[in-house]
């Protein structure tokens, strides 16, 4: 790698680096640390499969659509995070320095993107595409899931800003796909 494109991704990196210092020496109060740890456990998956189920149980002629379109966006979401985070292979940031209270393990040892938030903006844009009365809720729950990963070390802002956005792209797509 050239000299001059190290300099940029460390200049680009340093306002990531600044925020987790912050974030991972914040002594939080418990409350906030119990609602981001839930928040983090949520975007594992059994939130959104609790949510599919609802979605299955509805009468709503859509649901088998949405299920499918929100399927699709995981499955796609899943493919492109695996292989971008192979790709760029970015340390965590709990593994430069460590988080203050929350020790969580991962599946994989990359930041970027953060595959909670691919996912949970995928599932929220597909099924809230279908159903925006709940979109709202849906855009909430998936915010929280993101905000999460932040606080409790597991990506850099701009980890979850990507995943975030390339989920959301998805979520549509599978949604515009399917309709």
């Amino acid at each position: 790698m050239s000299v001059f494109i190290e300099r940029a991704l460390t200049a680009l990196s340093q306002p990531d680096h600044g925020l987790m210092r912050k974030v991972n020496r914040w002594r939080a109060p418990r409350w906030f640390r119990w609602w981001m740890l839930l928040a983090t456990r949520a975007g594992d998956g059994w939130l959104w499969a609790l949510i599919g189920i609802a979605v299955l149980c509805s009468p709503a002629t859509a649901r088998f659509d949405a299920i499918e379109a929100a399927g699709g966006a995981v499955a796609a979401g899943v493919a492109v995070f695996q292989a971008a985070k192979h790709m760029f292979r970015r340390t965590r940031p709990r593994d430069i320095e460590p988080h203050c209270w929350a020790q969580i393990q991962t599946r994989d040892v990359f930041s970027f993107p953060s595959g909670h938030s691919t996912t949970a903006f995928a599932v929220a844009l597909s099924l809230g595409s279908f159903f925006p009365e709940i979109l709202p809720a849906l855009l909430v729950l998936a915010a929280n899931v993101a905000v999460s990963r932040v606080i409790v070390g597991m990506h850099f802002l701009s980890d979850v800003l990507v995943g975030s956005g390339l989920g959301a792209c998805l979520g549509y797509i599978a949604f515009r796909f399917v309709v």
